[in-house]
């Protein structure tokens, strides 16, 4: 194994000693700098040819390594670490790379400029997926996906998920306009490109355990998925019938896998059935998905993978190696053993050979797996293929055909089945062919372009597909690049479209096919150029005269050559006349046999088609017969043809002027010079001349063109401009008699204008005055209608004001009511107190009088004894304990009437304060409260002065006594002579407030018994030493002025109290 180290070269070789055949690894590179301290790689990618590829280090250097040309070279300096390459599939030469910065950026690889720079993640970009047709990328990473457009390199759309659902990858499927979406919660969904509607959800299956996807791979048609993850099982879907069709489990080694790609094979039609499968131990199984068998590994425990890209041709596969080098593996080298074809199933019985052929029919299906030993570090492992022995024949090395299969048994086996099988054809007609499959020398020739012939191609063949056109159209140049000759020959594209459009997905071996089939079995066509090949013509024209004479003789009598009956099947190789499955099967027999097997092919059609070609006569039935399908056995027609092989006389068998067959070379291609070569290059001359002199007479005509196309324009224009001219002269008259005529109408105008103003003004005005009267019967309805209003409201305001009135009136009744109910309870309450008061006081009363009839009988006995000064003395003790009895007495009358008016006056303030609003009410009851207490002053300041003058006499009296008392006995009357006066007093409330305001006379000393009033007091000086008649006519006096008082006073009380009730039920309804 080769290892190249490109260390800091920006170009070189990828080997310097070619690889030999049979080794998996083809060459090891890895990049060494100073202090040999080795720079990782870390992503690659393939381009669309699978030729080439980008790898990408850690440093930020892009290198595009070159297999066919084994050269390499520096593309980018990025700067910092790439997370993902790809190539752009419209333009070649760019290529997409995500950087660490979350940007992705586009160079160009052979001019090394920067094309454009997109930003937009937020995170680092994981994958990058182009569109088929090179329009769209998707980027992706773990938080959104981004479409771009890389025409304009804007971003087109953005997909935005939730924080707890990651994406895992977001790519394009190939051959469609579907875009796949993968989540962290193994749910897929598939979406249209165009609309971004969404098409289909596969199910996640329910059953068994979870496999979290992380990898996934799709069949280049598209049809087929595969995804894996945490688990060392595969899920296989349908994406056709969007159903998980199975489930394959690696071996017990593979825990969680990492990477999944399907390995492409030129002859399966895009459905991949090799599937490379790398997971956590770096190596990467390569398995059968529908046999589910193991067909060989990549890497070792050892030597651990941890990326992989599978180039689109299906040759090498490049590996970035747990070490950070680069492994480049041969797909043929690895496949070397499984490409095997099967052994063959028919038996030739032959003499004594027969039960050793019949043993070969039994097949035992080995279950064993063919692996690929691992590689051993520093040592080359040499596999050993076990052979039965050869038979050193020259006709067995005749035989043998590359891959390990022999013609001779292949030949067998196409006579007893008539064709190879479908799925081993293009395999088996590689084999026949010998392609050599030279990559550089192909690549050489479409490097030159399309050829001029082909320009034009699809205004001559226009072909609806795109692709097949684009396809024919480099097959043909490549040819015609090979040979000059093929670009002069018409019919090559007839002779060309059944295998471009059988090899369209690759154009290489395509070329081979053709250049192989022209070199053999169109051997000694181009020797007439550019007529037909008239020495093949004869030739099957000598076949079928032996073979047929009346057909031909027939032909000959209505005119027709082998230029009409032989050419046409030659040209088109059957391709007009044949269904696919039927050309298929006659080239199976073709490629199997000489070259001269074709026309013999071409002889056998002819003779089949015997019976309607006898009815044909007219020229234009057999162009139409020979330029279209017929209803014919094609295997009767090979039958015929192997039997006029058979049966042809050598000399004029083809096989005799026909060389054998002959493969291209390996390397580079064979010169085809079998050809008229002055021809091709007179042709070519004259086609140059005549394309020079086609330009020069362009060119000039185009010059004349143009000159006359200046002269007419210069010829119109001074057309125009006199036109224009005198178009302006009449057009000057015109709109001089047009301004006469308009200026005459603009009189008129004017005078009709002014008559139409004037009656405008009197409509005005007429209007006017119709609207002031409009105006003001408006304004009277709308007084008129406001009045009306107003009486109404005024009417409800009354209305309600006497509801609310009439609801007063029936509340002050109601109060009223409960008013008088209310002081009538006072007054039986007023009146109940005041008997007990009478009752009480006559009690009083009664028990005084007794006192005093006794007090009085007391005395009189003293005034009978007053013998000596004791008795005096005694007496006038016992009138003084009775005159003080008497003010006790008083004092708690006085008492009880203070604690009476203390009551009410508390009731007075309570009432008072809930009283505040009836401020009217309180004044006129004061006013009329004051008059009472006036008139109740009045009445006891008349009862004061009355009593002032009847105790002045007393007083006189008194004041003798005492004087006689004191000289005739001073010694008896030093104890109790000079205790201080009893003061009586009681008065109502009305006598109290007014007290206040009145003046007391200054030394006046009034005496009221039983009076009402407490404030005022008097002081009664008593004097035993006056005479005994005068005492007994004064005390007589003045006991019946008291009763009088007392009458008066009781009188008085009741009016009082009368009136108190009065206020005092005023003052309750009033509060109520």
């Amino acid at each position: 194994m080769e290892v190249t180290d490109i260390g800091n070269k920006e170009e070189g070789k990828v080997w310097h000693r070619k690889p030999t055949a049979g080794r998996g690894v083809l060459v090891t590179v890895v990049r060494t700098v100073q202090q040999a301290k080795t720079v990782r790689f870390l992503h690659v990618a393939f381009d669309t040819t699978g030729d080439s590829f980008l790898a990408g280090d850690h440093h930020g250097n892009i290198y595009v390594f070159d297999i066919s040309r084994n050269r390499f070279r520096l593309a980018q300096k990025t700067g910092q670490a790439c997370t993902a390459l790809a190539f752009s599939l419209r333009r070649t030469t760019e290529f997409l790379v995500a950087l660490a910065d979350y940007t992705i950026k586009c160079f160009d690889k052979d001019t090394k400029q920067l094309v454009s720079w997109m930003r937009g993640h937020e995170g680092a970009v994981s994958s990058i997926s182009v569109h088929s047709s090179g329009r769209y990328a998707i980027t992706t990473s773990s938080d959104t996906a981004q479409l771009w457009d890389l025409d304009t390199f804007q971003r087109k759309r953005k997909l935005n998920i939730r924080q707890s659902v990651g994406i895992q990858r977001v790519f394009f499927l190939p051959l469609s306009n579907t875009i796949l979406s993968c989540f962290s919660d193994d749910s897929i969904f598939a979406w249209e490109s165009d609309t971004l509607f969404c098409k289909y959800q596969l199910p996640v299956p329910d059953c068994g355990p979870r496999i979290s996807y992380k990898a996934f791979a799709v069949t280049r048609d598209g049809k087929s998925l595969a995804a894996g993850g945490r688990s060392n099982l595969l899920h296989l879907w349908c994406l056709d019938s969007q159903q998980l069709v199975r489930v394959i489990q690696m071996p017990s080694q593979v825990r969680t896998v990492r990477q999944l790609e399907f390995l492409p094979d030129s002859f399966d039609g895009g459905a991949s059935q090799t599937l490379g499968v790398l997971s956590q131990d770096g190596v990467m199984r390569f398995i059968n998905i529908h046999t589910c068998k193991l067909l060989f590994q990549m890497g070792s425990h050892d030597e651990a993978i941890t990326t992989v890209a599978v180039s689109p041709n299906g040759r090498h596969v490049v590996a970035i190696m747990d070490n950070g080098s680069i492994n480049i593996y041969s797909i043929q080298s690895l496949t070397q053993e499984l490409n095997k074809p099967p052994p063959s199933q028919v038996a030739v019985v032959s003499g004594g050979e027969a039960g050793e052929d019949l043993s070969n029919l039994k097949m035992k299906v080995r279950s064993e797996v063919v692996q690929r030993p691992a590689k051993s570090l520093g040592r080359r492992i040499q596999v050993k293929i076990l052979r039965p022995p050869a038979v050193s024949s020259a006709e067995d090395k005749e035989n043998e055909l590359p891959a390990g299969l022999n013609k001779k048994r292949l030949v067998a086996l196409l006579k007893a089945f008539g064709e190879y099988p479908a799925k081993y054809r293009m395999f088996v007609w590689r084999s026949l062919l010998h392609l050599p499959e030279n990559h550089a020398a192909y690549s050489s020739l479409t490097d030159k372009g399309l050829h001029s012939a082909f320009l034009a191609l699809h205004d001559k063949y226009p072909i609806k597909s795109h692709k097949l056109q684009r396809g024919l159209q480099r097959v043909l140049s490549a040819l015609a690049h090979w040979a000059a000759i093929f670009g002069e020959v018409e019919y090559l594209p007839l002779v060309a479209f059944p295998f471009v459009k059988l090899f369209q997905n690759n154009p290489m071996l395509c070329f081979e096919v053709v250049a192989t089939l022209i070199v053999n079995w169109c051997q000694h066509w181009f020797e007439y150029f550019p007529n037909p090949p008239l020495n093949i013509l004869s030739m099957a024209e000598n076949v079928l005269a032996h073979h047929d004479k009346e057909l031909l003789q027939h032909l000959v009598d209505c005119g027709i050559t082998s230029q009409l009956y032989v050419w046409p099947l030659l040209e088109t190789l059957f391709s007009e006349v044949l269904t696919r499955d039927e050309w298929l099967r006659l080239f199976d027999n073709v490629f199997s046999n000489h070259p001269s097997f074709l026309l013999m092919a071409c002889v056998a059609y002819i003779i089949c088609c015997r019976e309607p070609l006898l009815q044909c006569s007219q020229k234009q039935d057999f162009e139409y017969f020979f330029h279209h399908r017929n209803n014919l056995d094609v295997g009767a027609t090979i039958k015929e043809a192997y039997r006029l092989v058979g049966s042809t006389p050598a000399d004029i068998h083809p096989r005799t002027m026909l060389s054998d067959f002959t493969p291209l070379t390996s390397g580079q291609y064979p010169v085809f010079n079998q050809y008229p070569e002055f021809i091709v290059e007179y042709q070519s001359r004259e086609r140059e001349r005549i394309r020079l002199q086609e330009m020069e007479y362009l060119r000039e005509r185009q010059e004349v063109s143009a000159l006359r196309a200046d002269f007419v324009h210069r010829q119109a224009e001074e057309e125009a401009y006199f036109a224009q001219q005198e178009l302006l002269q009449k057009a000057e008259e015109q709109r001089r008699n047009i301004l006469a005529q308009e200026e005459e109408k603009l009189t008129q105008q004017r005078t009709k204008l002014a008559a139409m103003k004037r009656e405008l003004k009197v409509k005005e005005l007429q209007l006017l005055d119709a609207t002031r009267r409009r105006f003001l019967k408006h304004q009277q309805h709308l007084r008129a209608s406001h009045i009306r209003r107003l009486d109404q409201e005024i009417s409800r305001k009354m209305d309600l004001r006497e509801q609310e009135t009439a609801a007063a009136v029936q509340d002050l009744e109601v109060r009223q009511m409960e008013l008088e109910v209310q002081r009538k309870r006072l007054e039986q309450h007023l009146l109940k107190e005041q008997e007990r008061v009478g009752r009480e006081v006559e009690e009083e009363v009664q028990v005084k009088m007794k006192e005093a009839e006794k007090a009085e009988e007391s005395y009189t006995e003293l005034l009978h004894s007053a013998e000596t000064n004791m008795q005096a003395l005694e007496e006038s003790l016992a009138e003084a304990y009775q005159l003080g009895l008497d003010c006790d007495w008083q004092r708690g009358v006085v008492e009880r009437l203070q604690q009476v008016d203390a009551e009410q006056e508390r009731k007075k303030e309570k009432l008072t304060e809930l009283q505040r609003q009836t401020v009217a009410e309180e004044e006129r009851l004061a006013d009329t409260m004051r008059q009472v207490a006036g008139r109740k002053w009045d009445d006891v300041m008349s009862t004061r002065a009355q009593l002032e003058e009847q105790q002045q006499p007393w007083s006189s009296a008194h004041m003798d006594g005492q004087r006689q008392t004191g000289v005739q006995s001073p010694g008896h009357t030093r104890g109790f002579l000079h205790r201080p006066a009893v003061s009586v007093g009681a008065a109502g409330p009305a006598v109290r407030a007014n007290s206040a305001t009145t003046p007391r006379p200054a030394g006046t000393n009034m005496v009221c018994l039983n009076s009402s009033s407490p404030s005022e007091s008097t002081s009664t000086n008593f004097s035993l030493d006056r005479g005994r008649a005068q005492l007994d006519s004064s005390e007589r006096e003045l006991l019946k002025e008291i009763r009088e008082l007392r009458q008066k006073l009781a009188a008085r009380a009741k009016e009082g109290s009368s009136a108190s009730s009065q206020s005092v039920h005023t003052l309750s309804s009033v509060s109520q």
